[in-house]
């Protein structure tokens, strides 16, 4: 079944994030895919501040690759960037399936660059920019 979710604006950032995390419960890779500027980091924001991390402690990952952030009950939550990543070997040093297999949450942007290792139970999201800025988040299950 096809999902889709429509952010307008900003302001309706964080209520769609949590809607998101509702319908999507139990999945706990998720990756996200859309063009440079559709707001992937935004919205891993937005998500990780549903989930009860502090805002000051999220940030992009574009240079470490990887960001560990914990909900207030100690919950881990991993933040990919793979941007930079050239080859799949480089995910797979940063111990990709140790991250994956802790049974974390774990987000993933710029999914595409390591596509063959992804989980065969990763939820794929993509983000499409419209015309008059509204993003619409689409996923099937």
């Amino acid at each position: 079944m096809k999902h889709s979710i429509t952010i307008a604006n900003l302001d309706e950032i964080d209520s769609a994030a949590a809607r998101f995390l509702e319908e999507t419960a139990g999945r706990n890779f998720i990756a996200l895919y859309a063009p440079m500027g559709a707001g992937k980091t935004t919205f891993t924001s937005a998500l990780c501040r549903a989930k009860g991390v502090n805002p000051k402690e999220i940030s992009s990952p574009t240079f470490a690759i990887v960001n560990e952030y914990l909900t207030p009950e100690g919950e881990s939550i991993f933040h990919f960037d793979f941007y930079r990543i050239k080859r799949v070997e480089e995910a797979l040093d940063l111990g990709f399936y140790d991250y994956i297999d802790s049974g974390a949450l774990c987000i993933a942007e710029w999914p595409e660059n390591i596509e063959p290792i992804i989980p065969e139970d990763a939820l794929k999201v993509s983000i499409e920019v419209r015309p008059d800025s509204s993003r619409v988040l689409i996923w099937e299950d």
